[in-house]
C-alpha cells in the first residue's frame, strides 16, 4: 500500500474516531490511528475493512489491535497493527483528526506518505517525497543490476568487492 496519511487519534479501547476517519478519508488515503499503544482492543475488523474498501481507502496502520484477521486477509485490504485482539471497543470519545500522531514511535503528519508491504511500514515526510521516489528508483535499478550480474555468473564477493574485507579479517576466499 502507498498513500497519503489520514491521521486520527482514538482513546484506548474506543473506535469512534476511527469510524469517523473512515467516513472522512478520501480514496487512496492510508488511515493512521494512534490509540495510546493499547494492544488489547480489536478496534478494526472485517466490517470496517469493507467500509474502507467501498471508499477506496488504501490501507490502515494502527498501534492498537485488530480482529477478524482471516477475513481481513481474504478482503485484501492492507492492515498493519500492533496486535490481534478479539476484545471489543466502545464509541464514546471524540478526538482529533488530521493532526500529527505518533504510531510505532514515529511522528506521522497528515499528508506524509505511508508505504507498507510484507516487510513493514515506512513514513516518508511529504516534503521528502520527490527525493525518496528518486532514491527508490535508483535502488531498484541497482538491485536489478546485481541480479543481472549474479545471473551472468558474478559472485557476491566479486560484485561487492568483499575479498579485501574478508582478507583483513583473516579469511581468504578462493572463488574458483
Amino acid at each position: 500500500m502507498c498513500g497519503p496519511a489520514f491521521t486520527v487519534q482514538c482513546a484506548p479501547r474506543d473506535n469512534l474516531m476511527l469510524q469517523t476517519a473512515i467516513a472522512y478519508a478520501r480514496p487512496g488515503d492510508v488511515i493512521v490511528v494512534s490509540a495510546g499503544d493499547y494492544p488489547e482492543a480489536g478496534s478494526f475488523g472485517d466490517v470496517l475493512a469493507n467500509a474502507c474498501q467501498a471508499k477506496g481507502i488504501a490501507g490502515l496502520v494502527t498501534d492498537t489491535g485488530v480482529r477478524g484477521t482471516e477475513d481481513l486477509r481474504t478482503l485484501g485490504l492492507p492492515v498493519f497493527s500492533r496486535s490481534v485482539s478479539i476484545k471489543g471497543t466502545v464509541k464514546e470519545t471524540v478526538g482529533p483528526m488530521c493532526e500529527p500522531v505518533t504510531v510505532g514511535g514515529q511522528l506521522v503528519r497528515p499528508g506524509d506518505v505511508i508505504r507498507g508491504d510484507a516487510d513493514g511500514v515506512v513514513v516518508v515526510r511529504r516534503e521528502d517525497g520527490a527525493e525518496a521516489a528518486v532514491a527508490s528508483r535508483e535502488r531498484v535499478e541497482a538491485e536489478e543490476g546485481y541480479l543481472s550480474a549474479y545471473r551472468a555468473g558474478r559472485t557476491v564477493i566479486d560484485l561487492c568487492n568483499l575479498a579485501p574485507l574478508l582478507a583483513a579479517k583473516g579469511l581468504v576466499v578462493d572463488e574458483e
